[in-house]
């Protein structure tokens, strides 16, 4: 079945948290701490696999969880670093974030894309010995790995979106002028699933051809197939628009033509803007005055227009030809570029409770919301640190500081981020 749309959740894995031991030897008097750190949490990681052509595997499993860094032990041990899990997606994927709608990456060019980090490891005791404090008894836990709900969307990798209503012989264009052998029947929407063809002009050139099945009027709205397939035109660099010259099925070719650019419109605009090639098929069956009314509606409108019989491939061969040369004057396939994921949103949403602990001086933050944000904090940047402060403030995490008894100078302990406290 062919899948080219997902929802998943994605899970990396924490770090692991540090351990509270002292060194414990034969002779060896008061020891000290020497708890070790705990391990990093495993990170999610995208990678392209060119042996899939659909995201059916996503149909079944849809949340994804990295191993978890083990805890820190005695005698300075670092505890293990969680395992990484690959997930494998085909070329062409775009992952974006759900709740933003933000790119995430683009799997085209990308062989692989870090999608979630995961935690740090927990410092152990040992970090904490001071000449006034020789025998810490706590130690720092390890920070959660970072979590999304993500979008997994295909388009398809295609320099040309074969199109044109059901039925028009666009299968059979496609079998003629590549090795691809979609399935041909003489019903309409008998290709149900888009189909790649490498069209080859000889030795280094060629490119890539797709059949975009099921576009009919209202296809933009669901009706049909088309709206399942759209998206796949979004990369195609030109089009190429196959017409029943004869209107053999009783429909008007010129119609045809008008009615799925509006769909493709409706859709996208930019699509429509895409530079295409007429091809009027099944010559054998239209008479000639067909043939030069169509002849002179396109060319009037300035589209390049050719005449062919699919099946003996008569033809065929001028369009392959002007298609490669037209190829050479248009940019490469369009690449989505990554988008960052507005902090805001984390702010708004409805959990933004906290919890703060004092030890031995050290008051520690708690908040998954605050941690989304803190993530996505660039601490370098003047305009973003400000952004985290005012969060600090706006959401009561300062005063509930100063409720406990925070004095200038205490250490405050935000995840990973420690920074002492200045009112």
């Amino acid at each position: 079945m062919f899948v080219d749309v997902a929802k998943i959740k994605i899970k990396a894995g924490s770090g692991g948290d540090g351990a509270v031991t002292f060194h414990r030897e034969k002779y060896v008097a008061s020891g000290g701490p020497d708890g070790g750190d705990g391990g990093k949490g495993g990170d999610i990681i995208f990678e392209v696999d060119d042996n899939l052509a659909t995201l059916a595997d996503f149909r079944y499993k849809r949340k994804y969880t990295a191993q978890d860094g083990k805890k820190g032990e005695g005698n300075r041990r670092r505890g293990k670093s969680g395992e990484n899990l690959v997930i494998r997606v085909p070329r062409g994927t775009i992952i974006r974030e759900v709740q933003s709608n933000a790119v995430m990456a683009d799997m085209s060019e990308k062989t692989s894309f870090v999608a979630a980090k995961g935690g740090r490891g927990g410092w152990g005791n040992t970090h904490f010995k001071t000449p006034t404090r020789q025998t810490p008894r706590f130690a720092k836990n390890g920070t959660p790995g970072e979590e999304w709900e993500v979008v997994l969307e295909l388009k398809l990798l295609a320099d040309v979106g074969l199109l044109g209503f059901p039925n028009v012989g666009k299968s059979t264009f496609i079998s003629v002028v590549s090795e691809a052998k979609p399935i041909i029947a003489d019903y309409h929407f008998t290709t149900i699933t888009p189909v790649l063809g490498v069209v080859s002009m000889g030795e280094g050139e060629s490119f890539v051809i797709a059949d975009i099945p099921g576009l009919i009027e209202g296809a933009s709205e669901g009706i049909g197939l088309g709206h399942q397939f759209l998206r796949h035109v979004e990369r195609c660099r030109m089009l190429l628009h196959i017409i029943d010259a004869a209107g053999s099925e009783g429909r008007d070719p010129i119609e045809d033509f008008e009615k799925i650019n509006t769909e493709l419109e409706k859709f996208n605009p930019e699509l429509s803007k895409l530079p295409q090639i007429v091809a009027a098929n099944k010559i054998d069956m239209a008479e000639d005055a067909q043939i030069e009314k169509l002849r002179e509606y396109f060319t009037d409108r300035g589209y390049e227009f050719f005449t062919m019989c699919a099946p003996i491939q008569e033809g065929t061969s001028e369009i392959i030809n002007s298609v490669a040369v037209k190829l050479k004057t248009l940019p490469p396939i369009k690449r989505y570029e990554t988008e960052e994921i507005p902090v805001e949103m984390f702010e708004k949403q409805k959990d933004t409770g906290f919890t703060i602990k004092e030890t031995d001086g050290i008051y520690s933050v708690e908040a998954p919301w605050l941690l989304k944000i803190l993530q996505q904090t660039d601490l370098d940047d003047y305009e973003s640190l400000q952004y985290f402060q005012r969060v600090l403030h706006s959401s009561g995490i300062i005063d509930a500081l100063e409720d406990k008894g925070i004095q200038q100078g205490d250490t405050v302990e935000i995840y990973d981020l420690e920074f002492d406290y200045m009112p």
